[in-house]
């Protein structure tokens, strides 16, 4: 049977119950359905899964998102499928990349306060992210309540930015520490997106959709729109919206990218960290078209 317990603060949550070896009946995923419905974030400890295991809990729950990485070409993906997003900082050798590849380079930019795929066609609804092996210390994952954080602006601030829509990129958190090696085909398949600064939750709440990834707000300046995300950004970042999670070996964390930024923080990037993200499409929510 699931038991949920609530973390601190209380928009996470502790499953226990689940052997995700095996597949998923239905009363089992009504109630983590139930359980995804009330909470941003799920943490479950003990999941010692393969790549086969997590896609196929993952698939129970929704459509799966491809991987970025597909797009670049000449690239030989570590783990040879498309929907099996690779955030390692490992090699096809078993052993830390080095400090000037790409991959590593690009995955600094975790470290900034985002939401998964917002830069989509069909933002990301829930992320899966699998701990095969971490080293002891660091590479916490932070989740800010955004829809607390919203419920807390006044009313002047929610007024202002209920009409404004922000402008998604890659490259944007990407530019921001310097990287901008991306390529052709991988800037014409992830071209900029249009969508609400503020978002309606299926439950009738409201959520701030900000994060590294909006760098322009439509009818704004640059600058004015940037002070304005900065400003929103700290706000929804405050101690009293955040859960940090440790990892440990086996811990599967999901969250609702409807609901939350998340980002990582740092850790020895010479030691081998081998976590692996599936990514649900939202293909019921259709973007704004960037003019």
């Amino acid at each position: 049977m699931l038991a949920v317990t609530p973390l601190d603060p209380p928009f996470a949550a502790a499953v226990a119950g689940l052997d995700l070896r095996a597949p998923l009946d239905a009363a089992a995923h009504d109630a983590l359905a139930a359980a995804m419905a009330r909470y941003g974030v799920l943490v479950l400890r003990g999941q010692f899964i393969d790549d086969a295991q997590h896609m196929a809990f993952s698939a129970r729950l929704g459509p799966l998102e491809r991987s970025r990485e597909a797009d670049r070409p000449n690239h030989r993906m570590r783990l040879g499928n498309e929907y099996m997003i690779d955030v390692s900082n490992v090699g096809l050798d078993g052993r830390a990349l080095p400090r000037d590849d790409f991959r590593r380079v690009s995955a600094i930019a975790n470290r900034l306060w985002h939401v998964d795929s917002s830069y989509k066609d069909y933002p990301a609804t829930w992320s899966l992210l699998s701990a095969r092996s971490v080293p002891a210390a660091g590479g916490d994952t932070e989740f800010a309540d955004c829809a607390a954080a919203y419920e807390a602006l006044d009313d002047a601030m929610k007024a202002r930015i209920a009409p404004l829509e922000g402008v998604h990129s890659i490259a944007t958190g990407r530019a921001a520490l310097g990287f901008t090696d991306f390529t052709p085909e991988e800037r014409a398949a992830l071209p900029p997106k249009r969508h609400p600064l503020v978002r309606t939750l299926a439950d009738g709440r409201r959520s701030l959709f900000i994060g590294a990834h909006v760098g322009e707000i439509v009818g704004l300046p640059i600058a004015e729109a940037r002070i304005l995300l900065a400003d929103l950004t700290e706000h929804a970042t405050q101690r009293r919206f955040v859960h940090a999670h440790r990892w440990r070996d086996g811990d599967l964390v999901m969250w609702d990218n409807r609901r939350t930024m998340h980002r990582g923080r740092a850790y020895d990037m010479d030691l081998p960290r081998d976590i692996r993200r599936t990514t649900l499409s939202d293909r019921d929510y259709g973007p704004s078209p960037v003019a």
